[in-house]
C-alpha cells in the first residue's frame, strides 16, 4: 500500500494548485459577486487539458487516471467551488457518459469538443418531482418516424445555458416492464432543438461563478442515432455516471474544506486579542487541530474511492463513493462553520472569503445524492 502520488499525479497536483493561486483565485471574490460565468478561465482550463485528463488519448483525452482528475477538482475548488463544479459538471456528468456509453458517431461528434474545453455538455437527471428517488423521473421519449419526441421538465442543471453550452444529455421513460418501474432511457439533445428551452438561471445562495438552470421539452425532436446507449439501459447509464460523480463532488468538498483551513489559520495567526494572536489560545487551537485532521481524513477516502473507480472489478467502489462523498462533504460543511467562528464578526462580512466558502459548502451535502441517500447506499451496502 503506497499512500505516495505518482510523479504523474504530483505533476497535476501542482499545475493545478499555481493555475488556481494565480488565475481562478484573484477572479473569485469578483465572479461570485457578480454571479458571473469565468469564460476566459474555463478556456484557460480546457488549454490545460483539464476537461480531458481522466480520458483516454485515442478519445483526445490526456491519458490519465481518474485520481489525477480528481486532483485537478480539488486543487479548482480550493479557489473557487463555481469553477470546481462547472469542471466537474463538465467531466463525470457531461463527458463521461458520452465516453462510456455512447457510440463510434456520437463520440467523434461531441468529444472532440468537450475534451478541449471548447464546450461543454449538461447531464439531466433531476426533475420537479424526482430528486432523491431519480428512478421517479416523469419526462417521456416517444418514437415516431425515426425520431425520438421528448416531453418534461429537468431542473437544477450544472453547465445547460452558457454560450458554450453544446447539449444535454436527459433521461426520459421510453416504456414499462412489468412489475417493475417504468422503463428510462438517455438521450442525447443539442442546445438549439425545436422544442428545447433552457429557462432563465436560479437565484442561487452559493456557486454564483457556475451555470445552473432548468430545462423544458415540448414536443422536442432528437433523431433516433441520439439514444444514448440501449433503450432502457438508462436507469443503469445514471447510477454508474453518480457513483463516479460523487467522488468528484468528494474532491470539491476536499478543496473547500482546505481553503477553509488555510484561511482560518492565517487569520488566527494574524488576528490580536488580549495581546496575542488568538492562534495562541487553546480554543482556537483545537478547532484548527480538528479542522486539519478531518481534511486529510476526507482527502484519504476520496482518494481511496477515486483509485477504486480506476479498478473497475473493485467490490468496494460504490460503498467508498458514498463514504467518501457523504464525509468529505460534511467534513467541508463542519470547516467552513468554524473558519467564520474563527473570523469571528468579519466572518460574517463578504470581504472575507470564508463568507463565500460558508454560501458554497451547503449544497455539497445535497447534490448529486443527498447525505441522507449516502447514508441508505452505505446501509444497503452493508446487507442492511
Amino acid at each position: 500500500m503506497d499512500f505516495e502520488l505518482s510523479p504523474e499525479q504530483k505533476q497535476v497536483r501542482d499545475l493545478c494548485r499555481e493555475f488556481a493561486q494565480e488565475v481562478v483565485a484573484p477572479a473569485a471574490a469578483e465572479l461570485d459577486r457578480e454571479h458571473r460565468f469565468g469564460y476566459d478561465i474555463v478556456r484557460q482550463m480546457g488549454d490545460l487539458g483539464l476537461f480531458g485528463l481522466g480520458f483516454p488519448e485515442d478519445a483526445g483525452g490526456a491519458g490519465g487516471d481518474f485520481l489525477s482528475y480528481c486532483i485537478a477538482v480539488e486543487e479548482i475548488s480550493r479557489a473557487d467551488a463555481g469553477v470546481g463544479i462547472t469542471l466537474e459538471a463538465a467531466v463525470s456528468l457531461g463527458a463521461t457518459p458520452i465516453q462510456e456509453f455512447g457510440t463510434k458517431e456520437q463520440k467523434e461528434c461531441w468529444l472532440p469538443d468537450l475534451l478541449a474545453g471548447r464546450k461543454l455538455w449538461a447531464f439531466g437527471l433531476t426533475e420537479p418531482g424526482a430528486g432523491s428517488d431519480a428512478a421517479g423521473t416523469r419526462t417521456r421519449a416517444q418514437p415516431e418516424d425515426g425520431e425520438w419526441v421528448i416531453n418534461g421538465s429537468k431542473q437544477f442543471i450544472t453547465n445547460s445555458g452558457t454560450e458554450i453550452s453544446a447539449g444535454v444529455t436527459v433521461t426520459a421513460l421510453t416504456g414499462k416492464r412489468e412489475g417493475a418501474r417504468g422503463e428510462i432511457s438517455a438521450f442525447l439533445v443539442p442546445t438549439g432543438t425545436p422544442g428545447y428551452t433552457v429557462e432563465p438561471s436560479y437565484r442561487k445562495l452559493g456557486w454564483h461563478s457556475s451555470d445552473t438552470h432548468p430545462l423544458t421539452f415540448e414536443d422536442c425532436h432528437v433523431p433516433a442515432g441520439n439514444l444514448l446507449g440501449k433503450q432502457g439501459a438508462g436507469y443503469r447509464q445514471f447510477l454508474h455516471t453518480l457513483a463516479g460523480g460523487r467522488v468528484a463532488i468528494a474532491a470539491l468538498s476536499v478543496g473547500l474544506a482546505q481553503a477553509c483551513l488555510d484561511a482560518a489559520v492565517t487569520y488566527a495567526k494574524e488576528r490580536q486579542q488580549f495581546g496575542k494572536p488568538i492562534a495562541s489560545f487553546q480554543a482556537i487551537q483545537f478547532k484548527l487541530a480538528d479542522m486539519a485532521m478531518e481534511v486529510e481524513l476526507a482527502r484519504m477516502i476520496t482518494y481511496r474511492a477515486a483509485i477504486a473507480y480506476s479498478d473497475r472489478g473493485s467490490v468496494e467502489f460504490r460503498k467508498l463513493a458514498s463514504m467518501a462523498k457523504l464525509f468529505a462533504s460534511e467534513t467541508s460543511k463542519r470547516a467552513a462553520d468554524q473558519a467564520v467562528q474563527i473570523h469571528g464578526g468579519y466572518g460574517f462580512i463578504e470581504d472575507y472569503p470564508v463568507a463565500r466558502y460558508w454560501r458554497d459548502v451547503k449544497i455539497n451535502e445535497i447534490g448529486e445524492g443527498t447525505s441522507e441517500v449516502q447514508r441508505m447506499l452505505i446501509a444497503r451496502e452493508l446487507g442492511i
